[in-house]
């Protein structure tokens, strides 16, 4: 495949900012980016653009790209609205990428942006429609199952059922039938946790800053035994841009900090059992990410993953080939997956901690990435010249995972 690059990077902080319209967030966001790329909107050749909630809780329906961008020197361009559920970030990337490899042009941009916090209840109603409206009954039948072979203890006091999520229930369910599976443990899970909120403290632009010790994490509020709240992604707002183009855009624009995209592979789940998780969608997604960039997850320096909850990180590393299945836990408890670790994952903060704005997630992972692999992350920066990064970014419910799955390598050429 023709090489592309990252040449520009852009992120908000990731918080409540019920101040700020979608079009604040991306003019800074676009803004940033450009500056960080030393150009300007007119050397970009098109741009894709990554909302999912703005029609349902602004009104903003079917041009919210092309209404949120206008006026900001992108007039006459071409502009792809993108809506992949939580993946919509990357897949905005996905669609930047493939752009330039189409020959629209050098020079593209991706955008994410989120705006959740002013209006909690619809943006949880918006979670309602993140799987088959038509089977929804049967999707949580399915997916609760899972984790049916694990009682909840008799001495944990659960949320009252009308205050629960059925997501978290879900997430819930997904870790029972680890811990049955592999013998993953609540301490374990916990320790995921922790790390992440630690891994955040060093993270200007993350939602949450503040660290947790294993055992706070343990005596917090439950959510869906055994996930506790600070195992739980936040409501939140925010956005994050890329500036991406190709060797002739790169010859423009300048290589000094210039990170390649080596891979970037939007999968859909295929039927299959419950118990074989080699056929999970993430798994499925990123042999095919390995198998385009050239290398194995034995290359890879660090990690950004989709934590909605912690156990998300657990799952996912594994699928990632980064540990063996059923290690995802303890190699966690072990430390190997914190900064200064073998392979530290989730340096940002990861969403639990950092904060999950929808269709912002997944680019948000690639600034992260972006900014270690360039040694430009300050106190979390991870150690020993990083050369290679792997992000995976999910969205949606189907049968029992992910609707859909982005995975993306990255690698600075050294």
């Amino acid at each position: 495949m023709d090489d592309i690059f990252i040449v520009g990077i852009g992120m908000t902080p990731f918080r409540r900012q019920a101040d700020r319209s979608v079009k604040d967030l991306v003019a800074s966001v676009v803004e940033e980016a450009l500056k960080d790329a030393d150009t300007d909107a007119t050397a970009v050749d098109t741009v894709a653009f990554a909302n999912t909630m703005q029609g349902a809780l602004e009104g903003q329906h079917a041009v919210a790209g092309q209404m949120a961008l206008r006026g900001l020197g992108f007039g006459g361009k071409p502009v792809l609205n993108v809506e992949n559920a939580c993946a919509s970030g990357s897949s905005a990337l996905h669609v930047a990428v493939n752009q330039l490899r189409a020959g629209v042009g050098d020079v593209a941009l991706a955008v994410g942006v989120e705006r959740m916090s002013h209006d909690k209840a619809g943006a949880t109603e918006w979670f309602k429609g993140a799987w088959d409206v038509y089977e929804s009954d049967r999707n949580v039948e399915s997916l609760l199952r899972i984790g049916s072979g694990v009682p909840t203890p008799s001495d944990v006091e659960e949320p009252d059922p009308g205050r629960k999520s059925q997501f978290m229930d879900v997430y819930a369910a997904l870790m029972k039938h680890h811990m049955a599976t592999y013998g993953v443990t609540e301490r374990q899970l916990a320790a995921v946790a922790s790390k992440d909120h630690w891994h955040s403290t060093m993270n200007p632009l993350a939602q949450y800053q503040r660290a947790f010790t294993v055992e706070e994490v343990l005596a917090a509020p439950m959510i869906s035994w055994p996930i506790t709240l600070p195992m739980c992604s936040p409501h939140t707002d925010g956005a994050a841009a890329a500036i991406v183009c190709t060797r002739a855009g790169l010859a423009r624009l300048g290589r000094s900090r210039a990170v390649r995209v080596a891979a970037s592979v939007v999968g859909t789940g295929v039927p299959r059992d419950s118990a074989d998780l080699d056929q999970h969608v993430a798994r499925l997604a990123a042999l095919r990410a390995y198998e385009i960039a050239g290398v194995g997850p034995e290359a890879m320096d660090l990690a950004e993953v989709h934590d909605a909850t912690s156990f998300g990180e657990i799952l996912q590393v594994e699928n990632l080939g980064l540990v063996e299945r059923g290690d995802g836990g303890p190699a966690s408890e072990r430390g190997e997956t914190t900064l200064g670790g073998r392979l530290p994952v989730n340096t940002s903060g990861g969403l639990v901690s950092k904060g999950h704005p929808i269709a912002a997630t997944g680019l948000g992972q690639i600034h992260e990435m972006v900014t270690q692999l360039r040694g430009e992350a300050g106190a979390r920066q991870v150690p020993g010249d990083p050369t290679w990064a792997v992000s995976q970014n999910g969205g949606g419910f189907t049968d029992i995972e992910d609707a859909v799955e982005v995975v993306t390598v990255l690698t600075r050429d050294r």
